[in-house]
């Protein structure tokens, strides 16, 4: 689905378009809704192909990140903002950009919190801090390093994994299962951990071969290129990262029983989970199952610790419970059934 389809069906309280000729920021803040709180979600910086393209992310990323603070129990709505990055976007360009940025977000007057989001560091949220107060994840925070965001995503997305076994292979136990993980982030790197300490065998791939030759030492994980990780034999893909990895190019390649993983909008258009249900594929929808990074945000928000963050994300489990409940008593898919409740919740 193409950003404006996602906004003529499901439009945006707000969308802003930021061309700063000044700092020679161009970005993106999309406002999805905040009828339970402020809209919370990161900022992404990165190289997009066309504006279109990155209208699309944002507004896509602002509805899931809706459905899944709602899905979560998190009191806030769901918001993203994009950066356009240019070539060589680092240094006194980067901090002037930021602190533009930073300027817009107070004008929005806390409708739209931003922190942490693929690539953007605890710099950039510190730049932002010097305009405005409506951020997380600066330096010395709850989030800073990212590590306790990627560790509690990563997380949950392995309580999820086990909660799909059960469902799908009739057991939560993953000792001699194989797990297909693309890309080996820091979310994916956690994720790996937790899953090589439940016996689970790995095959993995990223862009970078230092992460791969890492994963093959840490633990003893199969590589293969990335782009055959989807289309290799395991009972559990696990896609960590970008977005629109099951498609339709993609899906009939396919030789898993369960897809679970932390990416971000994974579906490509909606019409692919029908897909996936007719092959007899299991989907656990990604924001019902990859929702720790923004519990730890709304925990250093609400001034609570990391235990308090790991203790709510371990309610994943019983969140994927009820929407694979609901998809098999009214007969629709899993990503449906996710929407379905996200926005009964919302209201």
């Amino acid at each position: 689905m193409s950003g404006w389809d996602t906004w003529a069906k499901d439009p945006m309280e707000q969308l802003v378009w930021m061309h700063e000729r000044q700092s020679g920021l161009r970005a993106i803040i999309a406002v999805h809704h905040t009828g339970k709180g402020p809209a919370l979600g990161g900022c992404r910086v990165r190289h997009y192909a066309s504006d279109g393209e990155a209208l699309d992310d944002a507004l896509q990323l602002a509805r899931s990140m809706t459905y899944k603070c709602a899905l979560a129990g998190i009191p806030y709505g769901g918001g993203k903002a994009v950066v356009l990055a240019p070539p060589g976007f680092m240094g006194a360009a980067r901090q002037d950009a930021f602190r533009a940025l930073g300027r817009q977000i107070a004008r929005m007057q806390g409708l739209y919190i931003t922190g942490l989001d693929l690539g953007s560091l605890p710099a950039d949220m510190d730049e932002i801090r010097q305009e405005t107060a409506y951020v997380t994840d600066t330096t010395g925070s709850l989030g800073a390093t990212g590590d306790l965001t990627a560790d509690m995503t990563a997380y949950g997305v392995y309580l999820a994994i086990r909660t799909a076994a059960q469902r799908q292979l009739g057991s939560d136990q993953l000792t001699g299962r194989t797990v297909a993980v693309q890309g080996l982030g820091k979310v994916g790197s956690f994720l790996c951990a937790y899953l090589a300490q439940a016996g689970a065998h790995l095959i993995v791939s990223d862009l970078d071969p230092a992460l791969v030759a890492r994963a093959r030492q840490r633990w003893g994980a199969h590589a293969v290129p990335a782009d055959q990780i989807h289309r290799t034999a395991c009972d559990i893909f696990a896609p960590c990262a970008v977005g629109g990895i099951l498609n339709s190019r993609t899906l009939p390649e396919l030789r898993c029983r369960i897809v679970a993983g932390a990416a971000n909008n994974q579906l490509a258009e909606e019409a692919i989970a029908d897909q996936l249900q007719a092959r007899g594929i299991l989907y656990a929808p990604d924001y019902a199952i990859n929702s720790g990074g923004i519990i730890v945000t709304a925990a250093e928000l609400d001034g609570r610790d990391a235990a308090s963050a790991r203790h709510q994300t371990e309610s994943v489990p019983t969140t994927l419970t009820a929407v694979l409940d609901h998809a098999d008593q009214t007969g629709i898919t899993p990503a449906a059934a996710a929407a379905v409740l996200a926005k009964r919740l919302i209201g």
